[in-house]
């Protein structure tokens, strides 16, 4: 059934074979880019745990990720309108914004999950489609799922029927926790695929197969904090990813499947490392230029406010206990005044904008 000659993509693919696949899935390629994309893995977490606080820039990584990994899904919005958001104390209108967010807190589900249990499961699963999507969805259990391309040609058929997903699920789970003969990062690239062609719920496949490959990176020790927009690869090489991901199915080709997942890991580090040394770069620059100019608003806790995330207000200062209302408004006018922020109306709120880690991030 492997074969495109006989591979029919409008009948449901129950035939989905079970892992591990029986191809081989360590060639000399695979397992030379396994090295190198380990290697650029590696040198981002050491530089995350290096951090003085490597905690600070988690909320922003992450909701560029939730933005990137929307966008596969054509779900847009922007950067801006993704940070007064998450910052004006107002209800988000915007669609595209509130699924961005659920998607954040679908994330965050995820690693809160699994440091209390340190498994990828069926029940994960469920739980953090749930949050994407906001609702009670569960394991398909109706006929007639089929993926189509923009003409409305049927490009693949998942399997159907609750019992077939679950037993095809059971096999992955089994395959994620307890196979550790296989090197993760090829590891990582099979299961996204099982689980991308098993298609277990109605919608929210992508995103929850994504966030998928971040906790699996935390729970294989190989990210400390998932630190990392996959899914920003995934935008710029889409076509690519769609027909590697199909030639496993007709042709099984995972080779050039898993070489592409491979390369994503190494090219999404290498950025990630670069982009996380300009913010670094531009936090010190700040910290002394503060502390030059502005000696009095001067101290460490207030510059890894201004970095957590491109909008503040003067709340963020209060709970930080840098001082009351007035204080911390003064601050924030001064700062302004002297060209580190620059503050914007959003409803009656005031929010304050650092405009350079906007400019890095948009990069």
């Amino acid at each position: 059934m492997n074969k495109m000659d006989k591979f029919n993509r409008e009948i449901p693919y129950n035939d989905l074979p079970l892992l591990p696949p029986k191809a081989d899935i360590e060639t000399k390629s695979i397992l030379l880019k396994t090295i190198s994309a380990g290697r650029a893995l590696a040198q981002l977490n050491g530089t995350l745990l290096n951090l003085p606080n490597p905690t600070l820039f988690l909320d922003t990584i992450y909701l560029q990720e939730a933005k990137a990994s929307s966008e596969v899904e054509n779900i847009v919005t922007t950067n801006d309108e993704l940070y007064k958001s998450l910052v004006a104390d107002r209800k988000i209108e915007d669609s595209a914004t509130k699924e961005v967010l659920s998607y954040k807190e679908a994330l965050w589900l995820g690693l809160e999950q699994i440091k209390k249990k340190p498994f990828i499961t069926t029940n994960l699963c469920v739980r953090i489609v749930q949050c994407i999507k906001q609702n009670t969805a569960s394991i398909r259990n109706t006929p007639g799922t089929m993926l189509s391309n923009t003409k409305g040609g049927v490009i693949y058929t998942p399997p159907s029927g609750e019992k077939v997903i679950r037993e095809k699920l059971a096999n992955l789970e089994k395959f994620i926790n307890e196979d550790e003969t296989i090197d993760p990062l090829i590891k990582m690239a099979i299961m996204h695929y099982q689980f991308e062609a098993i298609h277990p719920f109605s919608d929210g496949n992508g995103r929850t197969g994504r966030i998928l490959l971040l906790l699996y990176l935390k729970l294989s020790d190989l990210l400390d904090a998932p630190a990392i927009y996959l899914s920003e690869y995934i935008i710029k090489n889409k076509a690519e990813y769609y027909k590697r991901l199909r030639a496993v199915t007709e042709n099984n080709d995972w080779e050039a499947y898993i070489l592409y997942m491979l390369d994503m890991i190494e090219e999404t580090s290498t950025k990630g490392l670069e982009r996380l040394k300009k913010i670094t770069l531009a936090m010190e620059t700040y910290a002394d230029e503060i502390k030059n100019n502005l000696p009095k608003i001067y101290s460490k806790d207030l510059i890894e406010i201004l970095f957590r995330l491109p909008y503040t207000k003067r709340k963020h200062l209060i709970d930080e206990n840098i001082g009351n209302l007035k204080t911390v408004g003064n601050y924030l006018i001064a700062l302004e005044k002297n060209g580190f922020l620059k503050s914007v109306k959003v409803g009656k709120e005031k929010l304050y904008l650092n405009q350079q880690l906007l400019t890095i991030l948009e990069e």
